[in-house]
């Protein structure tokens, strides 16, 4: 049986490679075209490279946006790990009517659509003199992705015997020290799962910094990209070298923590 679908994973897999893999090998060789070559037949797969697109990017907002991106995704992947992780130990740990409704609320708020809240989000940080400030953003990135972190991470911390915090109360340890000597070293793979996932989700704003950024110089990356679509028509190469230097910063954070992300996924998928 195994020989008979050995043909058929490897034919899977080969449709996989050339579905997601094509598309990315036509992005990076159309941001060494020119306009015209973007546009011709015979420049297809054929063509002289060039840089332009690469040096234009560089000469534009390129690294002020790459540093706002850089600032959100830290700021709201620290922020949101700062709540998620006591509010999802706690939820791990405690049972009865209480977790089963704050569990229900977090279920509600992760359904709720992101463009419901930019409208009252915006009200607030307007009466809290907030507009055009990165914290803003930040601000409202984690409220969304709490919800998210929290029902991610409990699963991980309800894997944790709870054996090992009492013989840690045992020997005299407060309930915060088992946490941190015990309980966080154990569930790291899902704090880093977790991590990683709000990191590349908050990496990818958009909708928040277009509303609360009143100064286009502010955007992030996101945003920028958004920016190479005008009424004037779209430059083809510098929107996709854009996009590769955009997926650059990504690729290194998913190659870095892929170990820890794969086998968190696979632990969390089965408690």
């Amino acid at each position: 049986m195994n020989k008979k679908a050995g043909p058929v994973n490897i034919a899977v897999r080969l449709l996989l490679t050339l579905m997601y893999g094509v598309p990315l090998l036509w992005i990076v060789l159309t941001s060494f075209k020119t306009s015209a070559d973007v546009f011709s037949t015979e420049s297809a797969w054929f063509f002289r490279p060039t840089t332009a697109a690469y040096v234009n990017a560089f000469d534009g907002d390129l690294m002020l946006a790459m540093k706002q991106s850089v600032i959100i995704a830290t700021s709201t992947t620290a922020l949101v790990l700062l709540v998620a992780i006591p509010a999802a130990y706690g939820l791990a740990r405690l049972g009865g009517w209480f977790t089963t409704i704050a569990l229900g609320l977090l279920i509600v708020l992760q359904m709720v659509p992101q463009t419901a809240s930019v409208i009252p989000m915006f009200q607030v940080f307007s009466n809290w003199g907030m507009l055009d400030q990165t914290l803003a953003v930040i601000l409202a990135d984690t409220a969304l992705l709490i919800p998210f972190a929290v029902l991610l991470l409990r699963p991980f911390f309800r894997g944790v015997p709870i054996a090992l915090e009492e013989a840690a109360s045992i020997d005299g340890a407060s309930i915060p020290r088992a946490f941190l000597s015990i309980v966080l070293p154990i569930a790291r793979n899902g704090v880093a799962t977790t991590g990683t996932l709000v990191f590349l989700l908050s990496w990818g704003e958009f909708l928040y910094s277009v509303n609360f950024f009143l100064t286009p110089g502010k955007y992030p990356l996101s945003a920028l990209l958004a920016q190479q679509v005008s009424a004037f028509g779209i430059d083809w190469p510098g929107l996709m070298a854009l996009a590769v230097i955009t997926s650059v910063p990504i690729l290194i954070v998913f190659m870095s923590t892929y170990k820890q992300l794969r086998d968190g996924l696979t632990v969390g998928a089965v408690k």
